[in-house]
């Protein structure tokens, strides 16, 4: 299975400007060993973005035709039996990257590694900031709005885990506290220990599916490590452990069959500390996948 890089150049899912151009940086930086196929999807700079607090479904329209799109994208290549890697973008593309994954394997799990669960609906947010809707979409609790496009199986909500939570609106935590997935908070990784967390997540998020869908929203790591994203929430994890997370995926990469990085943006970050951890992880990413398809390659031969 050959590695697909999809540059998801849109930010229209939260009122901060700048994640869409996390996409073109970081595929720049990556051009310097990648030589595999890669694809952008920039948003329509022509779209007038709301950008108001009040506004409850912020660009939904827009949002849900740049996602219809997207997600048309990774269900052709996929089928084509490439390993999709996408780079958002703000956490709303993984909405497409999710569905995409479930159309083409039907049965599925999730892993959302994220500060915010994302679990929101439009009659809970508190700022209309759709890429807080996210999991909710995927998963069916309600958004129905934000994926008409879609004519497959929904990520059961028994197979869904939330990694590293610690940043949930009120009605949110009643949101998913009903909705049937397992939450693993920022206090349990302390309580627990990073292994034990991700064998447990993809245990849970594996059982009796196809594979994984993986989405790491880089936020989960404090801001005074990684400031260069668009919603911080502080108390984050280190750039130890976020790197020991992300070895953990890629000791499960035989169990994945996708990933999505979300949430980097340049336009806040310093020094360019940010970018370079976000480099640093989807560069173990690609580097396992391509362990992976050669793999296979052998043993098909053999």
């Amino acid at each position: 299975m050959r590695t697909m890089i999809f540059g998801a150049g849109s930010d229209l899912g939260v009122h901060i400007d700048g994640a869409a151009l996390g996409p073109t940086q970081l595929m720049n930086d990556l051009n310097t060993f990648y030589k595999g196929e890669s694809i952008i999807l920039n948003a329509d700079q022509s779209i007038m973005k709301s950008r108001n607090l009040s506004d409850r479904k912020k660009n939904e329209y827009e949002i849900e035709k740049y996602n219809q799109n997207l997600y048309k994208m990774i269900v052709d290549k996929t089928k084509e039996e490439f390993f999709p890697i996408v780079i958002g973008g703000d956490s709303s593309v993984s909405i497409a990257s999710t569905l995409a994954s479930a159309k083409v394997n039907t049965d599925i799990g999730l892993i959302w590694i994220d500060a915010h669960p994302d679990y929101n609906t439009f009659e809970s947010t508190t700022t209309g900031n759709i890429d807080g809707l996210s999991l909710a979409t995927v998963t069916g609790y309600k958004c129905s709005e934000l994926r008409y496009y879609f004519d497959g199986k929904i990520v059961q909500p028994s197979h869904t885990v939330i990694i590293g939570g610690r940043s949930m609106d009120d009605k949110e935590k009643d949101n998913v506290r009903y909705s049937g997935v397992t939450l693993f908070t920022h206090e349990d990784i302390k309580e627990k220990g990073i292994e034990t967390i991700m064998n447990e997540a993809f245990k849970i998020a594996g059982y009796k599916t196809k594979g994984v869908h993986v989405v790491y929203d880089i936020d989960i790591i404090d801001p005074e490590i990684s400031p260069g994203v668009s919603t911080p929430a502080f108390d984050g994890i280190s750039e130890e452990e976020a790197m020991s997370i992300n070895e953990n995926i890629v000791k499960h990469i035989n169990e994945m069959l996708s990933f999505d990085l979300v949430e980097f943006n340049p336009l806040r970050d310093i020094n360019r500390k940010t970018e370079q951890i976000a480099l640093n992880i989807i560069t173990q990413i690609i580097k396992a996948a391509e362990k992976k398809q050669k793999w296979q390659q052998t043993k098909t031969y053999y």
